[in-house]
């Protein structure tokens, strides 16, 4: 059996990954149009950081590693056209233009996304950066210590905006942070959360430019940016611009060939099947299954790439597994505050017109004897759930002490239908160094139950 894929992020790589564990007799052949395999974009803010030293060593595997396997790796091959009767593919070598048609007994997409450029006046200047992949990586390293970018501007303030701006503030440059929202992360985290953080950039020196977008880029004489003018009429000076105004499928090469929705996403069942024979789908071009609604939507994390990548190299003879329902469970930082959340927030159970209770907890890491700022810092919790049903329907989590995995228990807890009664004396240790004799959860969930109790 011939099986390609084509992508090497983190579906693609754990696409063939499945593929060797569960079918060891087949012929992989593993494209990727760029000239480095299965680069991790995720890690771009360690490496702008300096935590991570080797921008080449973000990354799960090398050609060569993975030829040893048995892996036929194709690197600067760029697939421009599918068959799926013919079960065949359309190979461009992307470094001397030759073009080749390559067979396929089973076809694993894995095409990802591309950044989305801002369609304002200006956007064609130079020093307008984007912050995915290893060759924007690159620049952006060399542009934090290019004599002359004072001045950089970061353009949506999720994950990837808030990992920009964090990491110029650091490297010492004067950094406005614009969103059309009226919070930070406003998908991830609630107000309670977002006004502390929002507290610590302008501590830091970042300043927020918040209710309004990019009207338009202006350029110099050297034909780079050198300002920005907002819809709301403000200008400041912007030697650089970072976009991480969000993604967009990169699926174009795909119509007619697979069934897409709207926007573009490839549609798949529950087995990341296509609508073709023999063709399925994982990563940033797919929907996944939100837990708490049971329904398909997009959630563009690297765990839900793997997951989907693994359930499609064991499903491609048959049906043996069902991708797993997820929560959008994720974490970062802000400086010294670590968060996490999963499932529903209020701003997004609103969105999405679900009728949703919270409660808010502030508490201490440990036991308040414990003096030691570090080891028994503030933490805050709020915990979301369905006012009928009891069911636990999401959580948030910030601290500057690291508690972020607390989070992963709420995500079983949305996939497992808890509700807050099974949480609310849930067994957690106990230790004072680590923890207080009720947990955080055990807390927020009894005074979850005290709220529906006397209502």
């Amino acid at each position: 059996m011939k099986v390609a894929v084509i992508g090497s992020s983190h579906g693609g790589f754990e696409a063939v990954r499945g593929v060797l564990k569960d079918f060891p007799d087949a012929d992989i052949e593993w494209y990727e149009k760029g000239d480095f395999v299965s680069f991790l974009s995720c890690g771009i803010e360690l490496y702008l950081q300096n935590v991570v030293k080797n921008v080449n060593s973000v990354s799960y595997a090398t050609p060569e590693g993975m030829e040893k396997l048995g892996v036929n790796v194709h690197i600067n091959t760029e697939i421009t056209d599918v068959d799926p009767e013919a079960h065949t593919l359309t190979a461009l070598n992307v470094n001397d233009g030759k073009e080749s048609t390559e067979k396929y007994d089973k076809l694993i997409l894995s095409v990802g996304a591309n950044p989305f450029q801002l369609p304002v006046p200006g956007k064609e200047l130079g020093n307008i950066y984007a912050m995915r992949g290893r060759d924007w990586a690159i620049k952006l390293k060399e542009a934090e210590v290019t004599p002359g970018i004072n001045n950089v501007t970061v353009v949506g303030c999720g994950y990837i905006g808030i990992e920009a701006a964090e990491s110029f503030a650091k490297a010492g440059k004067n950094v406005t942070l614009v969103d059309t929202g009226k919070s930070i992360l406003p998908t991830y985290l609630d107000p309670e959360f977002t006004k502390i953080l929002e507290a610590e950039f302008k501590k830091h020196g970042v300043k927020l430019a918040l209710n309004q977008s990019v009207k338009e880029y202006v350029g110099d004489d050297d034909e780079n940016v050198s300002s920005v003018i907002s819809t709301n009429g403000d200008q400041w000076d912007a030697d650089l611009i970072i976009e991480t105004a969000g993604i967009r499928p990169a699926t174009d090469w795909l119509k007619g060939k697979v069934d897409l929705n709207e926007k573009g996403m490839i549609k798949t069942d529950e087995y990341q099947r296509t609508n073709q024979p023999d063709i399925f789908a994982i990563g940033d071009s797919t929907e996944v299954t939100f837990a708490p609604t049971g329904k398909k939507q997009i959630i563009a994390l690297a765990t839900n790439a793997r997951r989907q990548g693994r359930s499609a190299a064991m499903n491609l003879n048959d049906e043996k597994r069902k991708t797993t329902e997820v929560s959008g469970s994720s974490g970062l930082h802000v400086f010294d505050y670590k968060f996490a959340s999963t499932g529903f927030k209020d701003v997004t159970a609103e969105k999405a017109g679900v009728d949703v209770e919270s409660v808010f907890v502030v508490d201490t890491a440990v036991p308040p004897f414990v003096h030691d700022d570090k080891l028994n810092a503030e933490v805050y919790f709020k915990l979301t759930f369905d006012p009928k049903t009891r069911e636990v329907e999401g959580a948030q989590i910030m601290s500057k002490r690291d508690v972020t995995a607390n989070i992963n228990t709420i995500s079983l807890a949305i996939q497992q239908h808890m509700t807050v009664d099974d949480l609310a004396y849930a067994d957690f240790f106990f230790q004072p160094s680590f923890d207080r004799p009720w947990n955080i959860m055990n807390i927020a969930a009894q005074k979850a139950q005290d709220k529906l109790d006397h209502k």
